[in-house]
């Protein structure tokens, strides 16, 4: 194992399988205390998928799903036996995020374990298709309640322990969906909007505390790049919206771990409030939007319509594309 973190003490929601397990992996073999999470013993198995779905699948394709299965889930137990089996030091912490108690429960059980919290990697998230038009409330909340609301909840606790210590780093994980991207689903493209907004916003408000605020968008194999397998089989799939690339045609989602440690050390101190895309060894930084041309009027009567059709062409829209021109 090695020392990079030897005396930190990290929490990763979302930690039971997938990226969050990864992360979680990582950290503990770099000498971190690690508090591992999901809402509650055993997997929520299916994400994208419902059992209707499943169900829909014929017998061979569903022994190959569940076979598959077996091999990726797992919940903060069995990644935290991972790490204690391995030599690490690591405890289970069962907790809703969305749920503020729940919350300041995780972070009062890290502290009580080990003394602090240094590092916050939030992985959670909850995911689920859907046209605009066809999104219900339930499925609304469900998604947004983690993202951006449940990682507010746990920094909300964590962060004062950082700011006290005058050291922290804080991780979001967030996605491309945050920009629309190819995925369009408002309910996702919105959870993760708010990930990155509440990242920046945190990113001001603690960088004078010695508290770094990040955010990340993975692209890695996981629960949902195994089910994006079977979509078109069981037709659960959105009109206009393109297919998730299939599993075997994305990195393993320990490529991400490198780089999430970086932002983490000493030396990482100045970066803050940023976002990056990392997917195998593809690390991408994306540049906050920015004023990039104005049109003023020297005068104290407002802009007519006749004055801006004549004017936009050739001064504020010049060259410019919608966001659908790269889709």
């Amino acid at each position: 194992m090695g020392n990079l973190f030897k005396g930190k003490v990290a929490i990763v929601t979302g930690s039971g399988q997938g990226v969050g397990r990864a992360v979680a992996l990582a950290f503990a073999a770099e000498g971190a205390s690690v508090v591992t999470n999901n809402r509650k013993p055993g997997s929520t198995r299916l994400v994208t998928m419902s059992e209707a779905d499943y169900n829909a699948l014929p017998a061979d394709e569903r022994k190959r799903f569940d076979d598959v299965y077996a091999g990726i889930i797992g919940d903060a137990e069995s990644t935290a036996k991972t790490i204690r089996d391995a030599g690490g030091e690591a405890l289970p912490v069962y907790a809703d995020i969305s749920v503020s108690a729940d919350a300041e429960r995780l972070v009062k059980s890290a502290v009580e374990a080990y003394g602090t919290v240094d590092i916050l990697i939030n992985v959670a998230g909850a995911f689920g298709g859907g046209a605009l038009t066809e999104i219900t409330e339930e499925l609304w909340d469900r998604v947004t309640a983690i993202k951006p609301k449940g990682y507010f909840n746990v920094m909300k606790y964590a962060v004062p322990y950082m700011v006290e210590r005058k050291w922290g780093r804080v991780v979001n994980c967030t996605s491309k969906a945050f920009m629309g991207d190819i995925v369009k689903m408002a309910h996702y493209c919105t959870a993760n909007a708010g990930a990155v907004g509440l990242t920046q916003a945190a990113a001001c408000e603690f960088f004078h505390d010695g508290v770094t605020v990040n955010a990340f968008a993975p692209w890695a194999r996981t629960r949902a790049s195994y089910e994006g397998d079977y979509a078109a089989a069981v037709g659960n799939s959105i009109p206009g919206q393109r297919e998730f690339p299939k599993a075997a045609d994305t990195p393993d989602a320990e490529a991400l771990c490198p780089f999430l440690l970086y932002l983490c050390t000493d030396q990482a101190k100045d970066i803050t409030g940023s976002v990056f895309t990392l997917g195998g060894n593809e690390i991408g930084m994306h540049q906050f939007p920015i004023i990039t041309r104005t049109i003023s009027k020297f005068s104290k009567e407002y802009w007519t319509v006749d004055e801006l059709t004549a004017q936009m062409p050739r001064s504020l829209l010049r060259g410019y594309s919608n966001v659908l021109a790269f889709q």
